[in-house]
């Protein structure tokens, strides 16, 4: 209870109360990502699961009856008769995955170069930041689909389907890490000549000790703050490259799958199949966004 007592004493939560913003974004993010992990109990059915799809259903509008079995759907069905909503449920999963697992493979890549160039210094410096200045000149999403189609190339073919999610996870993080190891080498530069980390080394404490021990925690502010924001853009990442057919494969459907699928139809007035799903990952990317620049914003010394 003291712990809570604190938390909700603390700067950050007044500042959090005080901010609309801050508190519809939490709300939203909060509310999709519950929805995303109770999907199963939420969702009226398993849209792929081919035993419980009903062809006969296909194209349902929005809350109106279907001519030829009567059931209603709140968002409408697709052309194969699933339900639009249970399909966002489950596509939410697969883009919260991939997002959620790109920016920890790419934030631990990050502080783990970040901390060896910042601390080391000479040509481990050099080469880290050399790679990574020259990363930044190409657009991440280029990047994310260069990786993604070496790695699938290099993939056996009866595996491609299984471990296209991972490979998009790599690709996506590969392209990602820069801005991670750039922050941290720079906070890293700064703590490594105070006395704490001095007296560390008088003791005789290893590099790794020290890193790992002393400056990392002192560094992990600003990597929190970044790893809020990637995760907005790793979703989209996502959904571009599932919408450009180089991303969640048709069997794992994820938001950016659902929206390209949508698109087919939305010109022949299916609208409902690109509408729900293109709202629903526009305001789960935007509230992680926006979450992520108020936490930006509280955490800068600057602004206080």
């Amino acid at each position: 209870m003291s712990r809570v007592k604190r938390i909700l004493d603390s700067d950050q939560f007044y500042a959090f109360r005080r901010s609309p913003v801050a508190m519809v974004s939490a709300t939203v993010a909060l509310i999709l990502i519950l929805a995303t992990i109770l999907a199963p109990l939420i969702a009226p059915t398993n849209p792929f699961d081919p035993a419980s799809l009903n062809l006969m259903n296909g194209f349902t509008p929005p809350m109106e009856p279907n001519a030829f079995t009567g059931e209603t759907f709140v968002m409408g069905t697709d052309d194969q008769g699933r339900d639009v909503f249970s399909t966002i449920l489950y596509g939410m999963r697969i883009s919260l995955f991939v997002g959620v697992a790109a920016v920890l493979f790419a934030m631990v890549l990050g502080i783990i170069l970040g901390l060896l160039s910042g601390y080391f210094g000479g040509w481990t410096e050099t080469i880290i930041m050399r790679t990574a200045d020259v990363q930044l000149t190409f657009p991440s999403i280029l990047l994310a689909m260069l990786i993604f189609g070496i790695a699938k190339g290099i993939t056996p073919v009866e595996y491609r389907d299984q471990m296209a999610i991972w490979v998009l996870i790599l690709a996506i993080g590969l392209s990602d890490w820069v801005q991670f190891a750039r922050v941290v080498r720079g906070a890293t530069l700064v703590e490594k000549n105070k006395d704490y980390v001095a007296a560390a080394r008088i003791i005789g404490q290893s590099p790794l000790t020290i890193m790992l021990r002393h400056i990392l925690p002192n560094v992990l502010s600003p990597v929190l703050v970044i790893a809020t924001i990637s995760l907005a853009l790793a979703i989209i990442a996502e959904a571009t490259l599932s919408f450009l057919g180089v991303g969640a494969p048709p069997t794992q459907p994820s938001l950016g799958t659902l929206i390209r699928i949508g698109q087919g139809f939305l010109f022949s007035g299916e609208w409902w199949i690109l509408f729900f799903p293109a709202c629903t990952l526009l305001a789960l990317a935007l509230s992680v966004n926006l979450l992520g620049d108020w936490l930006r914003d509280v955490l800068n010394p600057r602004l206080k």
